[in-house]
């Protein structure tokens, strides 16, 4: 081998020693990064007319798992749903109040349950009529608060229906423009890890909103599409749009037109749920909690302030009540019409009539609503009479089922803690699976103590190099001297 063959090779091994140094220095400083992709460098041995030339740098390799990157994606996607659910439920809970609950609406109507015993114990005592009063007027509140606190829930679904679709838009572009990025810096000759790392930290954030697929092309870029093949981006990305209702009140839904659905490119993208086929994550989970769950929620406190507005202006259970008359509570003053069901429990306040703080007659409870003289002051008869009303089964405004009135509150506070127990639950399981999968995807990304190893092999063979070059020095000195 000529001196110059041998410092042709030291000079290479010097050139690969050192690009090897900055990707394993570079592995290791970005160990704890998100989506940051482990290096490697390629090496092969160079040929010249036949013979060895030194080693050849031949380029950079970001090591990633393609199928597990996928699985994780999904994974996260629906912890991210899941999440969302359980926690709109868990602040609805603690709302309206658990079955243990001493504000709740269980607990509001034993109160009033208890007044009124005390009441028909001694009906003379005005200050245990007014208790009633007070009591059924705690328990219409409560109806008038969870109904806000619904329509909050609603409200806040939708502005995270907007939020989200900002978001996936404003990562659609970035995906976009990181394509073009990625594509001209390969076709120079460059290396694209670092471009390839922002984008999938992008990806990833893409994928919490909706579940999608990431396919690869031959330059270097990627294609996004749901899993259930809507196109997310193929070269331009796609255009999602969603008008924000400024408010929400129970009467509202999206099958009305009160309440905006997805548009793509412009176009409604279903006409029928709003969303289409781009459920699953956090974005489909803000579209079920506004149309589904929530509507749900509101449907069973109307239902429960029907029951008891029912059960006070039915003249079986008040002979002084006149047909189609207001009772004990009405809808905002006037009588229940079960063809306004939707948001009754907004709208339910105590009759006027024995309000005191608005000029009413709380003895009226004891003497019937519409009686037209007082009666005996120690008569407990019509007090009876509305105990015996709550207790008595009966059928809600649908027919769908016959309970009494503290049953009926039973059940709807029974099915909240279920849904939300189910919501956990889910989110449980969710959080398991991408644990399970994210430590695998962990398992695949930078080992500081193979990149150690590595790096100590690097420092002896840029020493060896090194060396060959000082002793070629020596020669070309001993030649001169010659």
């Amino acid at each position: 081998m000529s001196i110059s063959s041998a410092l042709n090779n030291a000079v290479s091994g010097l050139t690969a020693s050192s690009r090897m140094a900055e990707v394993v220095s570079s592995n290791l400083s970005n160990a704890l990064t998100e989506s940051y992709g482990r290096r490697s460098v390629d090496l092969s041995a160079a040929q010249v007319g036949g013979k060895g030339a030194g080693v050849r740098i031949d380029g950079i390799s970001r090591f990633s798992d393609p199928a597990l990157l996928a699985d994780r994606r999904l994974a996260e996607t629906a912890l991210n749903a899941t999440q969302r659910d359980a926690q709109a439920l868990v602040r609805l809970e603690n709302s309206l109040g658990g079955a243990d609950s001493t504000t709740g609406l269980a607990a509001r109507f034993a109160a009033f349950e208890k007044a009124l015993i005390s009441a028909s114990s001694d009906p003379a005592a005005e200050n245990r009529l007014i208790a009633v009063v007070t009591r059924l007027g705690d328990l219409a509140s409560a109806l008038n608060e969870s109904t806000r606190t619904t329509q909050g829930q609603r409200q806040q679904a939708d502005a995270a229906i907007a939020t989200d679709v900002e978001k996936l838009n404003t990562g659609l572009r970035q995906v976009a423009d990181l394509n073009k990025d990625i594509q001209r810096v390969k076709a120079s000759g460059n290396d694209p890890s670092g471009l390839l790392d922002a984008r999938q930290q992008l990806v990833d954030e893409i994928a919490t909103i909706v579940p999608l697929r990431e396919v690869q092309r031959e330059d270097g870029t990627v294609a996004l599409m749901t899993i259930t093949g809507t196109n997310l981006l193929d070269g331009r990305p796609v255009q999602f749009g969603f008008v924000r209702a400024p408010t929400i009140t129970a009467d509202m839904s999206f099958a009305s037109g009160a309440l905006g659905g997805l548009t793509l490119n412009g176009v409604p993208l279903n006409p029928n749920t709003g969303i289409g086929r781009l459920g699953g994550g956090s974005l489909g989970a803000a579209f079920h909690l506004r149309d589904d769950v929530m509507v749900g929620v509101q449907s069973g406190l109307d239902l429960i302030a029907a029951d008891l507005i029912s059960r006070f202006q039915d003249p079986a259970n008040d002979p002084t009540m006149v047909p189609g008359g207001a009772g004990m509570l009405t809808d905002l003053g006037n009588p229940f019409d079960p063809g306004d069901l939707p948001g009754l429990a907004g709208r339910l306040v105590l009759n006027a009539a024995i309000d005191p703080s608005r000029g009413g007659d709380p003895t009226l409870l004891r003497d019937g609503l519409n009686a037209a003289a007082a009666g005996p002051a120690g008569s407990s008869t019509q007090l009876d009479r509305w105990l015996t009303a709550l207790s008595a089964p009966r059928s809600d405004v649908a027919g769908a089922s016959t309970r009494s009135a503290i049953g009926r509150i039973a059940e709807f506070t029974a099915d909240i803690g279920a849904k939300r127990l189910a919501a956990e639950t889910a989110q449980s399981f969710a959080a398991a699976k991408w644990d399970s999968l994210r430590q695998a995807e962990l398992a695949n990304g930078v080992d500081t103590d193979f990149e150690l190893q590595i790096l100590l092999r690097v420092e002896q063979a840029y020493a060896a190099n090194a060396k060959v070059i000082q002793t070629i020095n020596l020669l070309m000195q001993r030649l001169m001297e010659i």
